[in-house]
């Protein structure tokens, strides 16, 4: 049964930076894709980035070219650094596990969750 765990997050005024990381315990975490999702108040979660085995990103349009998605393999974690923060990018992060060594951004790929953490930006 594998494990994420969430660590960073918090407060920033718009423009800002936050940097969130996730370890990845008691999984296959080289064989797989990883992903950050999240969740605005009253919406449905929504995935933003995701990377491969090999490295390979992918980002949601309303991220692209301001979060960086990245990964340690030899501690076995993954990040998202977000920067230029804007209001809308406030909600509940989410690293995830797939089930599957390919990338999307269908939550129902994804088998294992981290606890979530908050992201609010202030204007």
């Amino acid at each position: 049964q594998g494990q994420l765990v969430e660590s960073g997050g918090g407060s920033v005024q718009a423009v800002g930076s936050l940097r969130l990381s996730c370890a990845v315990v008691r999984y296959n975490y080289n064989a797989y894709c990883l992903g950050w999702f999240r969740q605005a108040p009253g919406l449905e979660r929504e995935g933003i980035a995701t990377i491969n085995k090999v490295g390979t990103t992918w980002y949601a349009a309303s991220v692209k070219g301001r979060f960086t998605i990245s990964k340690d393999d030899a501690e076995n974690t993954v990040a998202l650094q977000m920067d230029n923060l804007k209001p809308e990018d406030t909600g509940v992060y989410y690293c995830a596990a797939s089930r599957f060594s390919f990338c999307s951004f269908h939550s129902s790929d994804f088998i294992y969750w981290g606890q979530g953490t908050q992201v609010t930006v202030s204007s």
